[in-house]
């Protein structure tokens, strides 16, 4: 049996446990025993789809008569069958359904793959009393086998018997693959009009470079939200949050990311009230958090960075961001707690060639090591010790104003190295 990721020390951390996403003053933490908000119920069960024997089979259910939703996907160029048949075939403002599988992908499985996931599709439309439209697909797992259809057909009748509004547990380890501990949250947010209920299951911890979306991540609200407003909300805070994440470069066939909306709570979330930017902060701030735990679980990771680059324009500061956070040499260098600033330098050239010296500074947790393109005097003691913690900031400024962004990313272990040598499943 593989380790169980709600037993890893990394579970009873408080949810907002990074400096770089402090938790917003209006948002109080529930504990991930407080189940989901009014209006949902979750399931997680073991159908045999993964040879550990853990749950890998994940249904969760709006009960709401008219909830509203809004979803991101993959922008990868070969999408994995429960990509393309929910973003086909659903209603992407309505859904209530969501049929989540570890242990398989079901991508790169041609005509096979949908008509496969369109069978589940059915199968749990009918579990959960729903229109198929209104069941979103997702599966995480080795590309290019086969969905195992029967397993799954099983697992959504063991999972609609158990569905209860404290089955997210359940459900959040039905969705995971390689990540050592749990991604989930239990959130009360306190608006002008009313307290409403802000949960989140996700998973993720290698083949980490999204576009829009994560591995998988579904949220769920009982605030009453119109589907302009979702679509708006969701599209903004997973900008700021997974699409900026990295562990290894890698973009997933499978990265999806859905919010359901019950509105049970009763409180209306008006367009361009206090109700909704104080319910934005919240949202931003669960997103942001998720992509850095998956960031520091990112299958060996020691240490995670963050760099910040600005000046210059907007394609270049994220290029030069990019080529930071996914350089081998920048990650080998954080993973051993090395200050080896010049790896920076390379990655950053790299990634904006040209004929002049670029006139590039460089700090390191707040300290200056290079301006102008050029070293400059600092305590190297300083910086060694600075570079051995478990966040490390970089933060790089480009010649000229008015652009800036940011990447999360982790460091490049032995152990990822092992695990992507033998991973299969």
């Amino acid at each position: 049996m593989s380790p169980d990721p709600s037993q890893h020390p990394n579970a009873a951390l408080p949810f907002f446990r990074s400096r770089w996403v402090p938790a917003p003053g209006h948002v109080r933490e529930l504990g991930l025993q407080a189940g989901l908000p009014s209006g949902f119920r979750a399931a997680g069960v073991a159908a045999g789809i993964k040879p550990s024997g853990n749950p890998d089979v994940g249904l969760l259910v709006c009960d709401a008569p008219e909830p509203v939703s809004a979803a991101r996907f993959t922008s990868s160029g070969t999408p994995a069958a429960p990509v393309l048949v929910t973003r086909e075939r659903c209603r992407l403002d309505a859904l209530r359904v969501i049929l989540a599988n570890s242990g398989c992908a079901n991508a790169a499985t041609g005509r096979r793959g949908l008509d496969d996931a369109a069978k589940t599709q059915g199968a749990a439309a009918v579990a959960a009393r729903a229109d198929p439209a209104a069941v979103a697909l997702a599966s995480t797992g080795g590309i290019s086998h086969l969905l195992p259809v029967e397993a799954v057909l099983k697992g959504i009748l063991r999972a609609r018997s158990q569905l209860a509004r404290e089955g997210d547990g359940a459900f959040q380890q039905a969705i995971q693959t390689t990540d050592l501990f749990e991604k989930r949250a239990n959130l009360e947010v306190a608006l002008p009009s009313g307290s409403v209920r802000l949960s989140a299951q996700c998973k993720g911890a290698g083949m980490i470079s999204p576009r829009f979306a994560t591995m998988l991540c579904f949220i769920e609200t009982d605030a009453e939200l119109s589907a302009e407003t979702a679509e708006l909300l969701l599209g903004v805070c997973v900008k700021r949050s997974f699409d900026r994440a990295s562990v290894d470069g890698q973009l997933s066939t499978n990265d999806t990311a859905i919010m359901i909306a019950s509105g049970a709570s009763g409180v209306r979330i008006a367009p361009e009230s206090e109700d909704e930017l104080r319910f934005g902060e919240a949202l931003d701030a669960l997103l942001r958090a998720l992509a850095i735990m998956m960031v520091a679980d990112g299958e060996g990771a020691r240490r995670i960075a963050r760099v910040v680059v600005n000046g210059g324009h907007s394609d270049g500061v994220e290029a030069a961001a990019r080529a930071v956070a996914n350089s081998p040499l920048v990650k080998a260098a954080l993973h051993g707690g090395d200050p080896n600033w010049g790896r920076i330098v390379q990655a950053v050239g790299a990634a904006l060639p040209g004929t002049a010296p670029l006139a590039v500074d460089i700090a390191i947790e707040g300290m200056q090591v290079c301006s102008g393109g050029a070293a400059i005097p600092y305590e190297l003691s300083a910086l060694e010790q600075a570079v051995q913690r478990e966040e490390v900031e970089y933060e790089v400024t480009l010649p000229g104003e008015g652009a800036e962004t940011e990447v999360f990313f982790s460091d490049l272990s032995h152990e990822y190295v092992t695990i992507n040598a033998d991973y299969t499943t």
